[in-house]
């Protein structure tokens, strides 16, 4: 409303003062007098005008300033989404990247078991992956007590297949128990699961004999006595090992090798406790 006021006082003063230099151009003597009235009246009004039309030139200049920098503001924004997400983008590649020379690495190391790599799909807890599942099946070779691997260790036992998934239960589980042994001594020991304990990023070491010199920071194994998972895989690390002298034994912890709290890829040993047992049977009695 205040601009078009302004617009319209402007058009009359424009034609007022048209009109002024006009009357003030007529060369008759009669109007000498009024050509110096209108100079006296037209010099202040022209001055009025000029300043009206440089604040209207000065305004519109002004917008039209914010109205470009608003537009290069959006411009630019819109680059720094692009790189934004380009430079997510990279980043998570470069995360996958990294796990996958880790399974790769762990692959390395356990040669002597056949494997099937596998996604982390779904998993039954809100804070750890103590129950899970992965998009690999029945069509892919898995089956039931078949271990599974990532992070560097052990992480859990294939507990159900369908055509194309499978549940794993990990070593956290309150359920799980895992016959272990120190890599150093060959003394044997239970891996208990507790989800309580494992949020102190721990487990719990039972069942060693008195004697058993398994000893802080001695890395635990699994066993060759276990009856469903594969000897010789990586466990985590014995740590406050004591005797329990009303029992006649030693307890202690472990700190599990795997993360529990974030599992995205995992390897499936296809061969089985079992199935190995049978194999090395049948080439005893000659078949």
């Amino acid at each position: 409303m205040e601009n078009r006021r302004s617009r319209y006082i402007f058009i009359f003063l424009t034609v007022l003062c048209i009109m002024m230099v006009v009357l003030s151009s007529i060369k008759d003597g009669l109007m000498n007098p009024l050509r110096n009235a209108v100079g006296t009246v037209l010099v202040p009004m022209q001055s009025g005008v000029n300043r009206v039309g440089r604040g209207m030139y000065l305004q519109w200049e002004k917008h039209k300033s914010l109205v470009e920098a608003e537009a290069e503001n959006q411009k630019l924004q819109a680059k720094i989404d692009t790189l934004t997400e380009e430079n997510n983008i990279l980043k998570q590649n470069e995360e996958e990247l990294q796990r996958l020379r880790e399974l790769y690495s762990l692959d390395q190391e356990y040669l002597q078991y056949k494997k099937v790599a596998a996604r982390v799909i779904a998993k039954d807890s809100e804070n750890w992956f103590q129950v899970f599942r992965i998009d690999k099946g029945s069509k892919d070779g898995i089956k039931v007590d078949q271990n599974v691997m990532a992070k560097g260790g052990l992480v859990g036992i294939v507990t159900d297949v369908g055509l194309n998934y499978a549940t794993v239960r990990s070593i956290i589980d309150d359920e799980s128990r895992v016959s272990c042994m120190g890599i150093q001594s060959s003394d044997t020991c239970i891996v208990a699961g507790d989800l309580r304990l494992y949020e102190e990023g721990r487990l719990r070491i039972t069942n060693m004999k008195k004697d058993a010199v398994i000893q802080d920071g001695d890395r635990i194994v699994t066993s060759n006595i276990s009856s469903k998972f594969l000897p010789g895989i990586l466990v985590g690390f014995a740590i406050d090992i004591e005797v329990d002298e009303k029992r006649l034994m030693k307890n202690g912890y472990l700190i599990p090798v795997a993360d529990f709290t974030d599992l995205q890829e995992v390897l499936v040993i296809t061969d089985r406790k079992d199935d190995r047992f049978q194999k090395e049977s049948s080439s005893e009695l000659g078949e």
